[in-house]
Parts: structure tokens; C-alpha cells; sequence
């Protein structure tokens, strides 16, 4: 499980709170709490713009808790408009509250294509939103990225680096949802705040590193250390846009493009591989080999592969 922390202006990502702590982990004690709690759920559809804007009225008095689909639950090549609307609806919902400054107010008599009057913030107070699940990433980590991408106005590959190394979350998302913010990111960039309307001509190339991920990026152990699996030590592109630039990986055979091993620098790999990730083969011989590899790092980073207990 992971602490909550701030992964845009006043929108937090992280576990379901009990109820005796509902405070942003990175606030004093005597900061109000948040406003409005999103569940991501299994169960859950997308709230309905009529639901969403009650919501934001009651949260003036009392937080409030409302429920988003969770992660992997909207699925290729089945989903609807609506699911699709329903997404970037809570992404504009989400942003005009925690930025009222930044929203402009719709008029009263303004409506929207079904005759509902748009959300009007009644408050000029910023609210603190949490984005929540159980374990803090692996239900909630869809609508985190699509509302990372529309609020930073960034394509999906690069919400899934800068939320990782930047933002430092862990995460998990399916390849359905890896598939769904590729097909619908020209018009999560396209609504974002920061487009002003309008998004490049041509969005950047998805880099190759994207279709081979597993839903998951290796977890951030110690500032310069990651741990990950033989699926990560696999992926050399994606371990350089994270910025690992030495692997020591144990038990596992990497399987790398012809060429791969010298464009890294054979001083920075090393694969031991005569222990099984079993549970049963000791790691003893080969702890100081191990230990010395590391200690020889730079200030970033190591990534081990699958059999590094």
C-alpha cells in the first residue's frame, strides 16, 4: 500500500482512507480534509453530469464520496461513447473544482446537449480531491493517468513516465486501459485546460517501450533503485525513459535485440544466472558480487529482475 500524495493542483492519488484519517498525507493536521473521495470500484459506472454537479454543491458542507469505474472495467473494442464521455466528464469535473480560479463560471441559464444546466461553482474555495482504492494504484490507476493527461495536456506515454518517476506513484493499468487512452488521447489533449482548444497537428510517436509493458513499472526501493521483473528487464526502452541506466538481474535470462547488451555497456549489466527464483537456491556466492555491483552504481538507478529477494 502506498501513501496518498498530490499528482496535480490539489488532486491526490492513493489508498482508501479509514475514517478517522482523511487528511492529504502531505498537509499540516490542522488543513481541512478532502472534499470529495472518487472510489475507483469494480461495480461502478460512470456518474451522470447531474450526479457530479450535486456532488460538488454538497462537498461545501461535508466531504463526499462518489464512484468511478476501476481500472481494466472499460474494455476494447467494446466501449461506448458514453463510458468515453463519462471519463473526460469527471476529468472537467475534477479540474474545476480543485482550479476554480482557473474555470470560467457558466452563466445560470446556460445548458448543456441534454437541457442540463453545466456545473456552477457556487465557491471560489478549492476543494481536495482523493482518487482512492485499497491498495492506493491498481483499481484507481485509469482515471489517475487519463486525469493526469488531461490537466498536464500530455499523450499517455508520457503521463506513464512522468506519474512514475516524477510523481514517484506506483501503479498498475491493464492493457485495455493502455489501449483506451491511446485511441481517445487527441481528445484528452484536445479538452485539456492547458490546449486552449486545440493540440499539435501530430501527437508524438508512441514509443515501442508501450506495447510491451506488463500494467506494471517497476517499484522505486530506494532513491537510485528499482526492482522490478524479467517482463521490465525486457523492456531496455522503457528502463531508459525511466532513467535506469545499470541492471543486475538474478535468476532470469534477459532476451534482448541483437546489439542491445553493447549499446548499454557490458560494465553496466550483470545476470547471474546460476540460482532459480525457487525459493530454494541460495544467494550466498553471489552476494558480494551482487554488493559490489551496486556499490559501483552512480546516484541512478538499478533495476533487478524477477528472483531478487
Amino acid at each position: 500500500m502506498s501513501k496518498a500524495s498530490e499528482i496535480a493542483n490539489n488532486v491526490w492519488l492513493g489508498p482508501t482512507p479509514d475514517s478517522s484519517s482523511l487528511r492529504p498525507s502531505s498537509e499540516p493536521q490542522d488543513e481541512s480534509t478532502y472534499d470529495i473521495l472518487v472510489e475507483a470500484s469494480d461495480l461502478a459506472h460512470p456518474p451522470e453530469m447531474k450526479t457530479l454537479n450535486r456532488m460538488a454543491e454538497l462537498s461545501l458542507a461535508a466531504p463526499q464520496h462518489i464512484e468511478f469505474p476501476s481500472s481494466g472495467s472499460i474494455m476494447p473494442p467494446t466501449w461506448s461513447h458514453g463510458e468515453v464521455d463519462g471519463l473526460l466528464d469527471t476529468c472537467h469535473w475534477i479540474y474545476k473544482l480543485a482550479n476554480p480560479e482557473m474555470t470560467p463560471d457558466p452563466s445560470d441559464d446556460e445548458q448543456d446537449g441534454e437541457g442540463d444546466i453545466p456545473m456552477k461553482i457556487l465557491s471560489p474555495r478549492s476543494r481536495k480531491i482523493l482518487i482512492h482504492c485499497a491498495d492506493g494504484y491498481t483499481e484507481s490507476s485509469l482515471l489517475g493517468l487519463a486525469y493526469f493527461m488531461f490537466a498536464e495536456c500530455v499523450p499517455v506515454h508520457v503521463a506513464w513516465i512522468r506519474m512514475h518517476c516524477e510523481k514517484q506513484r506506483n501503479f498498475f493499468a491493464y492493457p485495455s486501459d493502455v489501449a483506451l487512452l491511446n485511441a481517445i488521447q487527441p481528445r484528452i489533449m484536445q479538452e485539456s485546460p492547458r490546449s486552449q482548444g486545440s493540440i499539435p497537428a501530430t501527437l508524438p510517436e508512441e514509443p515501442p517501450w508501450l506495447k510491451n509493458i506488463d500494467g506494471s513499472l517497476p517499484s522505486r526501493i530506494l532513491p537510485y533503485m528499482y526492482l522490478g521483473n524479467i517482463s521490465h528487464a525486457n523492456n531496455p526502452e522503457l528502463l531508459k525513459a525511466m532513467g535506469v541506466t545499470r541492471i543486475l538481474s538474478i535468476g532470469e535470462t534477459v532476451s534482448w535485440p541483437k546489439g542491445k547488451h553493447q549499446s548499454w555497456g557490458l560494465e553496466n549489466l550483470l545476470f547471474v544466472d546460476r540460482v532459480q527464483d525457487n525459493g530454494i537456491d541460495p544467494l550466498t556466492d553471489e552476494l558480494e558480487r551482487g554488493l559490489e555491483f551496486i556499490g559501483a552504481l552512480p546516484n541512478h538507478c538499478l533495476t533487478p529482475a524477477a528472483g531478487s529477494r
